[in-house]
């Protein structure tokens, strides 16, 4: 092959990207990935994994330099000094706001997979049948019979522990055996399920973090530290799994560095013959060919290389010709939950710092269950004891306030809610082009919000929190409402929707773009509704099933 030709291009290497190069390699093709980031080794450049937080120059605070460049983040809890150059350089990479949206972007060979939250759950035919049921939006072209066989073969590539429930509205997967609750935990989950008659279940999370060793990974260390990097492969990452995977196939082409500017059309065989890229160092011009192209750059940046993918054909970009490129932005909304005290388990405590905390999944509007609203909503959290900060406030000294610091504070235990936000089509991206980036290219403009049912349902969202928690025997309970700007959730979809109809969607099926069906896009712009739980593991399905299929259609000459 030419140096600038391969069988698959793959743009984006972060959870999906790596996915799509993985598949795609082990089943013959020669791909390159493009990453438009810097490139980051595993184990070489996590900087900060293995000192103790006293090591760090600034003890873990981010610096006003650090905020500076990254104002979106410091919006948040993100803003920690060892990750803070994890996150883009918002100077270099910015974005205008119609309302307020706050993005959080990883722009690093394997973005976000090194700071994901690892949660892992699969969706139900609940989330499936949704938007047909409530006639929302557009029905999902597909059903969890159609990714159940993809959920097993990420499942049992990625480690995912956790327990067996039986609960139809979060199926069961191939777990690696659960992490333990505490003694709270466990006491509150016995008590919610008798109280509640068993139609509400507290359980340990399903995470992509290893509770024993695979081939070329081990377990995790209970470190707690995931976010800077695990130089033990104990978590899934692009770094971890399926990068290493897709290199010893001698398949591979990693390029960093590589911002893909646009998607290149050929209107007489309607189909994409390759892409166009800008070195991010050098702000020098190049082209790649292909067969086919995965687009996995996340879901906003997936609907900015689609819409700056524009011809004489497609004046809005490729995939445009339904009018639903960049519209229906979803997320979970939170920021708001309940928390309180539990008392007498002073004689107990545990064990190392667990990466992973206790589920609640969705009870409202389910079997029977009606609200005033649409969807519903899960729960995360945990319960532990307070550590020595709490007598920082008292201003305490000599040797009453060192043994005080030598004990284990009071139990507490805390939920925060995750709601549903449905496919409106006025929540919306666009591209700025008034706006340039440091590359001189057009950023993108969000314009989207939650609205009256997600409202709704915050309410309810924390008065069950509360009395669930009260019910348990949980006292002194506070709750919380922050509000949410979209993005907040950190779990950004629509854009590029799949459908049954090309006048209704912009992929079908099998991810692909109708206007040009040798391009698959795979990330989190292609959900058409975005559930409650976690997203990223039905990503990494519906990526893997896509590249299956798009072998198939190689092979067959389709594509």
């Amino acid at each position: 092959m030419a140096d600038n030709t391969y069988d698959a291009i793959v743009i984006g290497s972060g959870i999906s990207g790596g996915w799509a190069a993985k598949e795609l390699t082990e089943k013959g093709l020669k791909v390159l990935m493009l990453e438009r980031g810097r490139n980051f080794e595993h184990i070489k450049d996590y900087k900060t994994a293995d000192k103790n937080p006293w090591d760090l120059e600034h003890r873990g605070t981010s610096t006003q330099e650090q905020r500076k460049k990254r104002p979106v983040i410091s919006r948040g809890w993100g803003k920690a000094e060892p990750i803070m150059d994890y996150w883009t350089n918002e100077e270099d990479c910015p974005y205008t706001e119609v309302k307020p949206f706050n993005w959080w972007r990883s722009y690093q060979l394997g973005g976000r997979s090194i700071l994901w939250g690892r949660q892992s759950y699969r969706w139900s035919d609940f989330d499936f049948d949704a938007n047909a049921k409530d006639g929302i939006a557009i029905d999902w072209p597909i059903r969890y019979k159609d990714l159940a066989p993809w959920y097993d073969h990420v499942e049992k590539f990625a480690g995912i522990s956790g327990s067996i429930e039986g609960l139809p509205q979060l199926p069961d997967g191939h777990f690696l055996p659960p992490m333990d609750m505490n003694i709270v935990e466990k006491t509150v989950a016995e008590r919610m399920k008798k109280n509640y008659k068993d139609a509400r279940r507290m359980i340990i999370g399903r995470c992509a973090n290893l509770t024993t060793p695979i081939p070329g990974r081990t377990q995790c260390q209970f470190r707690n530290r995931c976010w800077e990097g695990c130089q033990f492969g104990g978590y899934f990452s692009t770094q971890s799994s399926t990068l290493p995977a897709a290199v010893a196939t001698g398949n591979l082409t990693v390029r960093p560095w590589s911002i893909v500017t646009k998607i290149i059309y050929d209107k007489n065989t309607k189909k994409a013959k390759g892409v166009e890229i800008v070195d991010g160092e050098t702000n020098k011009t190049y082209e790649f060919f292909s067969k086919i192209v995965f687009v996995n750059a996340s879901a906003l940046n997936s609907a900015w290389v689609l819409m700056n993918s524009a011809t004489d054909v497609w004046p809005d970009g490729l995939g445009s010709s339904s009018g639903e490129l960049g519209h229906n932005i979803m997320d979970h909304h939170y920021n708001l939950g309940a928390s309180g005290v539990m008392d007498g388990f002073e004689d107990k405590y545990y064990y190392g710092r667990r990466p992973n905390g206790i589920y609640i999944p969705r009870f409202a509007n389910l079997f029977g269950d009606k609200r005033d609203y649409l969807r519903g909503f899960g729960y995360q959290g945990g319960a532990s004891r307070q550590g020595w900060s709490r007598n920082v406030a008292e201003l305490g000294v000599g040797a009453g306030f060192k043994e005080a610091l030598s004990e284990p504070g009071q139990w507490t235990i805390g939920v925060t809610g995750f709601g549903e936000l449905l496919p409106y089509h006025e929540n919306w991206i666009t591209l700025d082009k008034n706006t340039k980036d440091k590359w001189g290219l057009p950023v993108l403009s969000m314009d989207a919000e939650i609205k009256d049912n997600e409202k709704k349902m915050r309410v309810d969202i924390v008065a069950e929190a509360k009395a669930m928690l009260e019910s348990s025997g949980v006292t002194n309970v506070n709750t919380w409402d922050n509000g949410h700007n979209v993005g907040d959730g950190i779990h950004e979809m629509g854009t590029a929707r799949m459908g049954r109809d090309p006048k209704t969607s912009v992929l079908n099926g099998h991810n692909q773009v109708w206007d040009a069906l040798n391009v698959f896009v795979t990330d989190g712009a292609s959900m058409t509704s975005s559930a409650c739980q976690n997203p990223s593991l039905t990503y990494m399905a519906l990526t893997a099933r896509a590249a299956n299929y798009a072998v198939e259609q190689l092979k067959k000459g389709n594509l």
